[in-house]
């Protein structure tokens, strides 16, 4: 649980000191077990090998669960099963990594490409190592690359929720026998993964719900959305869709909205992230890209 609780908090930034309140689930870990905080943050230590005299297996412990894909996320559900049938519910132990409701499947995947996260891997672990070893320089990218994929089914998964499992650009939820149907929505960032900072990729106001087609618009430049959260098309697909019915069924309102459909209180997309991406993706689209 403790290495799980790692893929959410930069514990090395408490080192010395106990983190604050907010930088949870480091305080429920010490509730449950009754230990320090400090303690939590040290076996966060031990398990990345970023404290010089770890323990003598924690290393083990840490190559084994990231070394098969998918294994760090089933024994983490494995373990909150355990806990929920011996009494210990949600409040002592909360799904901080949200994968009970998908089994330990990550989702937002697709936005992560091997090759943008292999390139930020890369550069993240010859930071945090000065003259690695081989060894050392694997261990790392492999807790890098682990962070990164699981930081991304958290920020989804916060991501769909806020919105309600609906596209925000135009309304779609599908539900089949009472189960949503999880690929018809995707949860991407509006600034990119591969431009944002470490904060930004986890910040729910960095991200929309949509489906699939919007979500391709969206990330392409097609449409965009401003500080007041109307939605704005291309002037080309705007006239495309006012003579061909495809174009339509995609760029015409409806099923198209005026303005993001948000839920009461939800919180909003950051106008920074919007801005960022009138300027850098909706401005430099090709103007004679097509649906």
């Amino acid at each position: 649980m403790c290495l799980a609780a790692s893929m959410l908090v930069e514990h090395r930034t408490y080192r010395g000191s106990p983190p604050p309140r907010e930088a949870n689930p480091v305080p429920l870990l010490a509730a449950l077990f009754h230990r320090g905080e400090r303690s939590i943050v040290a076996k966060m230590g031990n398990l990345d090998g970023s404290l010089a005299h770890g323990g003598r297996y924690d290393l083990d412990v840490t190559r084994h669960l990231l070394g098969t894909p998918g294994l760090l996320t089933h024994v983490y559900c494995v373990l909150l099963g355990a806990a929920r049938e011996v009494g210990i519910d949600r409040d002592a132990l909360p799904d901080f990594l949200g994968l009970e409701a998908t089994a330990g499947d990550l989702l937002g995947q697709e936005e992560l490409g091997e090759t943008e996260v292999e390139t930020v891997v890369q550069a993240e672990s010859h930071h945090m190592l000065t003259q690695p070893s081989e060894l050392e320089a694997l261990f790392t990218e492999r807790l890098l690359v682990a962070k990164a994929r699981v930081g991304q089914h958290v920020f989804a998964d916060s991501v769909i929720r806020n919105h309600q499992h609906r596209c925000v650009f135009c309304g779609l939820s599908v539900t089949a026998e009472g189960v949503r149907a999880r690929r018809m929505l995707v949860a991407s960032h509006i600034k990119p993964w591969r431009d944002s900072t470490s904060r930004e990729r986890l910040d729910t106001a960095n991200g929309l719900t949509a489906c699939p087609t919007h979500d391709v618009a969206f990330d392409t430049g097609l449409i965009t959305v401003n500080g007041g959260m109307h939605i704005h098309v291309k002037p080309e697909q705007e006239r495309a869709a006012r003579k061909d019915p495809a174009a339509a069924a995609v760029f015409g309102r409806p099923p198209l909205l005026d303005r993001l459909l948000l839920p009461a209180g939800a919180k909003q997309p950051g106008t920074a992230y919007l801005s960022w991406h009138h300027q850098h993706v909706y401005r430099t689209a090709p103007a004679s890209t097509t649906a």
